[in-house]
């Protein structure tokens, strides 16, 4: 009975792909699965779903809830089906263990699902029960290159590759890959599918709207614009970003630092405390810091900018917002972390992690900001989401095919 239903789904209807997320919360792997999950259920040759754990999650100083996330409302629009467990991090958990209702939800998603997608490795504890996944290969896309930093997660993936249920891993970067694969997860399954993004959002603007948005934000028509684009989160490194821009500051009076993402805001008592202490004996230069916080109009912020800047120390691999700041004509310039130094090779420049040495690789590349144009066009088509979409949905008929040689010869 399995074997016809699978190929009676395969001739009359797509493919059912079940997502597995911990929850919708601000961060680069979510905005990019998210906007992968969108782009395949357009195209009609799969029917996407996605189960969160969580419907709220204390993330960056901030409570965020499922349905006031944009990804969350991206992928509604699109017609995907989105449900919940129903968590939340403000009542205790145990990560580990499933209660009878959620494990009868969890169930009735993987009964109706073909592929199951999981956003990292963290969720593939929710697969650990045999008796709850019959027959549905498991992709797992991570976006990461610490696997010792993931927790439990990293057992989940390596015990569900033992047991045969992991039919490929998605890696982001190279620098991903290369760490999965010294962490035990077998090469076979590791295919890398670097991040692309909507050329069609994220390019160049006008002068007339670049101007705009500068004065939107109370930014000089001339001078630098260095902005900042990531979560306030120990991997990113925000005290280091705050360090340089201090630097910055103090040396080019008509230069202006922009702080976006979740937890960039005078409220976070963290990033308040790191402005204090590296602004304490000139806090006039606060003048020129601006904290956005979460904005949803970054291709405007970014074009508006000189230089995009990272200054994380570990854990990155493939990050979107040099992807995205180099796509609308900001510079990139970071640390080298994950493939960040692939990434910005002949479009940006890699610093080490000294503050002052930061601040001047914003300088120079603000410099050369007009003479890297060219390039920084020539490499539009490497990082367009057409290619990525391609190869993520490659991956998902391949598990599918596999599933049904599987069935076959059973």
């Amino acid at each position: 009975m399995a074997e016809r239903r699978i190929e009676r789904n395969v001739r009359h209807g797509a493919v059912r792909v079940l997502s597995l997320y911990e929850g919708f919360f601000s961060g680069g792997a979510r905005v990019l699965h998210s906007s992968v999950v969108a782009g395949l259920h357009a195209q009609g040759r799969q029917q996407h779903a996605v189960l969160s754990v969580h419907d709220e999650v204390r993330r960056d100083a901030a409570l965020q809830r499922m349905v006031d996330d944009r990804r969350f409302r991206q992928l509604v629009a699109a017609g995907v089906r989105v449900t919940s467990l129903g968590r939340s991090s403000e009542v205790p958990h145990d990560p580990e263990v499933l209660t009878d209702a959620e494990a009868e939800h969890l169930a009735r998603e993987l009964r109706r699902t073909d592929v199951v997608l999981s956003l990292k490795e963290q969720p593939m504890r929710l697969l650990s029960r045999p008796d709850l996944l019959p027959d549905r290969p498991v992709v797992a896309c991570l976006h990461r290159s610490d696997p010792e930093h993931q927790g439990s997660g990293l057992g989940h993936l390596l015990r569900a590759a033992d047991d045969g249920r992991l039919a490929a891993v998605v890696c982001c970067a190279e620098s991903t890959r290369a760490a999965y694969e010294a962490a035990g997860v077998p090469a076979h399954l590791l295919r890398v599918v670097p991040n692309g993004v909507d050329l069609t959002r994220f390019r160049p603007a006008r002068p007339a709207r670049r101007l705009a948005v500068r004065g939107a934000h109370r930014l000089p028509a001339d001078g630098t614009v260095v902005t900042y684009a990531a979560r306030y989160d120990p991997m990113k490194n925000p005290r280091l970003f705050v360090a340089a821009a201090r630097e910055l500051l103090a040396d080019d009076a008509d230069a202006h630092v922009v702080m976006c993402g979740s937890g960039m805001t005078p409220t976070n008592p963290d990033l308040a405390a790191d402005l204090r202490t590296a602004f304490g004996d000139r806090p006039d230069l606060l003048d020129r810091v601006h904290l956005l916080g979460v904005r949803h109009d970054m291709e405007a912020v970014l074009a508006a900018s000189d230089v995009v800047a990272l200054t994380s120390t570990f854990g990155e691999a493939a990050p979107l917002c040099l992807i995205e700041g180099a796509m609308c004509g900001a510079v990139p310039v970071t640390t080298p972390v994950g493939d960040s130094a692939r990434i910005v090779d002949g479009i940006g420049l890699v610093t080490g992690f000294d503050p002052a040495e930061i601040a001047a690789a914003w300088r120079e590349a603000a410099a050369r900001r007009d003479a890297l144009t060219g390039a920084l066009v020539a490499a539009r088509p490497r990082f367009s989401h057409v290619r990525m979409l391609s190869a993520y949905s490659a991956t998902v008929e391949r598990a599918h095919r596999g599933l049904g040689m599987m069935l076959a010869r059973a």
